[in-house]
């Protein structure tokens, strides 16, 4: 019933985000190319859909086919909009979880700002060898030109298939895959199911697997074994999406949970009291550890291994083969 009263507004939304769209393809919005091929990874649902796990793998499958990958991010719920590069003692509230966390996993250069242009201005600045950009979330940031586009869904696929607010959609779904908003276009090039099961039938989407990593992290980096914890009284913490997803998998590892405390996604931990006295050991991600790991260095974070299936990796290798040679090194970068 909400959701029919809110239709006229989301009738609204999709009028002024079309004229929006056009008027970045008519040029009355500048909208840049940037002297390197630029990735996009992003969903066109409201909410957390696995985007973060997503690009962190494919900033290792690139990584691992020796690229000079660098990212950029807008960095959700940072303390101020300038442009910065996420280093290993940059703070959490100055960054945002997410970067930290892909900086943290892969190593690659990561850049945050509130218009992911800047970002990527910074970045080729700072990194001038940067072979390919990855951007974290951003297919409705038009001001950043785009070579390859990739559309993230979880199991809720479209949800109603109603624009927001009446509904989840940003934008109208299959219209981007068919038609297409940038140069050329294409639209969607690839889309990517991160949930157990495809979130819905009809386009040419490659599924991927979750499972937990056989080991937790200490702060330090060390690493404990998942199986030795079995037995022991866990406290489990997840400020992610879904918690409840978080917690369902360490129970499938045998882990018995004392206790689980659902939070709210990229939640801060500014004034969450620290459980150092219940007689738990304490359990997270790897999202919530970048957090914890400063105020509690006993907490254990588990790492979530986010797979691809290989048909996935082959499609994007193909797409970006005539993107990446030759390719001009080192490079400039353009300016506003």
């Amino acid at each position: 019933m909400l959701a029919c009263l809110l239709w006229p507004l989301s009738r609204l939304y999709g009028l002024l985000a079309e004229l929006r769209r056009l008027a970045f393809r008519a040029g009355y919005f500048r909208s840049e190319r940037l002297p390197v091929p630029v990735l996009v990874v992003g969903n066109v649902v409201a909410g957390g859909a696995g985007k973060t796990p997503a690009v962190i793998a494919l900033v290792q499958h690139l990584q691992a086919r020796g690229l000079r990958v660098g990212v950029v991010s807008r960095g959700y719920g940072r303390s101020s909009p300038h442009c910065l590069e996420v280093l290993p003692g940059t703070p959490i509230d100055a960054s945002g979880d997410e970067p930290a966390l892909i900086r943290r996993v892969t190593g690659a250069p990561v850049f945050v700002a509130s218009r992911r242009v800047e970002a990527a201005r910074g970045l080729l600045a700072a990194h001038r060898q940067t072979q390919l950009i990855v951007c974290d979330d951003g297919l409705q940031h038009y001001a950043l030109q785009r070579d390859v586009e990739i559309a993230v869904f979880d199991e809720r696929g479209v949800g109603n298939g109603w624009l927001l607010p009446a509904g989840p959609l940003r934008e109208p779904w299959p219209d981007r895959l068919q038609r297409g908003v940038r140069a050329g276009g294409r639209g969607i090039d690839l889309v990517l199911h991160t949930g157990a099961h495809a979130a819905f039938t009809g386009s040419s989407g490659f599924g991927s697997t979750r499972r937990l990593a056989d080991h937790a992290l200490r702060a330090d980096g060390s690493r404990v074994a998942l199986d030795s914890l079995a037995g022991q009284p866990l406290l489990a913490l997840a400020g992610i999406a879904k918690p409840e997803a978080f917690f369902a998998m360490l129970r499938d590892r045998g882990l018995v949970l004392a206790e689980t405390r659902a939070l709210p996604d990229h939640y801060s931990f500014d004034s969450y009291p620290c459980p150092q006295d219940e007689g738990y050991t304490v359990i997270c991600t790897e999202k919530d550890a970048v957090k914890l790991f400063p105020r509690q260095a006993n907490v254990l974070a588990v790492p979530l291994e986010f797979s691809p299936e290989p048909a996935f990796f082959t499609a994007l290798d193909a797409l970006l083969a005539p993107l990446l040679s030759p390719l001009p090194s080192p490079h400039g970068h353009q300016t506003a």
